[in-house]
């Protein structure tokens, strides 16, 4: 049973012993007069006389009723397992000064790979609801932007504040994985995944990226890969001599055969993402392959039981003027 009134209500309870003090003090004195008392000691009690207080403890059980009734008592009359998904998920994300070329269309206009990035991943965030989820950044060095949380706003925080240049430029995507295994390899979790995204080829780091996808394999984390970016040669953008932004078109390889080889040593898959929709399918993909069941209770309707309490309170109020002027009736 649920209070949806809330339990402020619950002080109105001050009435009830209120109510029974001032009975019992209107009634102790009688208003008829004798001259002794000894001969009336003698008389056996009747039952109306033993029972006299019936009325009085009618009216506290129904201002009790009413009080409950006041509360907003519910009951939920449908219980219903639901069947859930949960995964712990570590998000890698390259954000190295490649991940400035503008070979990604965002509402029709030519926007950067990390912006596009940011926005299919912050939408991947969104459209979970009971995953753990953290984030992992690197470039020339990996570092923990923010751990498993199921504060999608918080995490969501850290997405949109993401920037080229915050980490000394370079590509350790071995650093990137093994910095994720680090929050994953203690947790107790029926599924645990890393999901790397990078446009470039390892050239940093301290951590080989097929020792990391071997320690990856060992403690059970499957990783998928993403290598982000057109083939061929791209747009870069830098500025020219009035401070005024042009292109410079680059090739930026992408080591796809590294990036096939980690996601087939842990039991992931490798996907090649070349523009806006293609990552955005990707993601998708992978919502529907990581799932885990988790049963839970449910109450998909809840009855409100007021007018019961309410009902009940007026009938045992009825019945307490009844006696009050018929079996009960005091003289005035």
């Amino acid at each position: 049973m649920f209070f949806a009134g809330g339990w402020n209500i619950i002080w109105l309870f001050i009435f009830v012993p209120l109510v029974v003090f001032v009975y019992f003090r209107t009634r102790a004195r009688g208003d008829v007069a004798f001259s002794s008392v000894k001969d009336l000691k003698e008389v056996k009690t009747s039952f109306l006389v033993r029972a006299r207080h019936i009325p009085i403890f009618l009216r506290v059980l129904a201002l009790s009723l009413l009080i409950f009734g006041l509360m907003r008592p519910e009951k939920g009359i449908e219980e219903s397992k639901i069947r859930t998904e949960g995964v712990d998920i570590m998000l890698v994300l390259d954000i190295s000064g490649s991940m400035m070329a503008e070979d990604f269309v965002l509402n029709g206009q030519r926007t950067s790979r990390l912006e596009v990035i940011k926005n299919v991943v912050k939408d991947f965030i969104k459209k979970r609801s009971n995953d753990r989820i953290g984030l992992v950044i690197f470039s020339g060095r990996a570092y923990l932007q923010c751990p498993l949380t199921t504060d999608y706003g918080v995490l969501l925080k850290f997405v949109d504040r993401l920037s080229i240049g915050m980490i000394e430029d370079g590509t350790a995507i071995g650093d990137g994985l093994a910095t994720a295994l680090a929050r994953l390899k203690d947790i107790q979790s029926k599924s645990k995944i890393v999901i790397l995204l990078t446009d470039g080829v390892n050239n940093r780091g301290k951590v080989d990226p097929m020792n990391a996808a071997a320690l990856s394999a060992a403690i059970h984390v499957k990783v998928y890969t993403i290598g982000a970016g057109s083939k061929g040669q791209v747009p870069f953008p830098v500025q020219d001599f009035f401070g005024n932004k042009v292109y410079q078109w680059a090739v930026i390889d992408v080591d796809e055969d590294l990036l096939k080889k980690m996601a087939e040593a842990t039991g992931g898959k490798y996907y090649r993402a070349v523009d806006f929709d293609s990552l955005k399918k990707i993601y998708n993909e992978i919502d529907r392959l990581e799932k885990t069941k988790i049963e839970t209770k449910s109450y998909s309707e809840y009855h409100e039981l007021f007018v019961p309490f309410a009902l009940a309170a007026l009938i045992l109020l009825l019945i307490e003027e009844v006696l009050r002027y018929t079996r009960f009736r005091t003289l005035p």
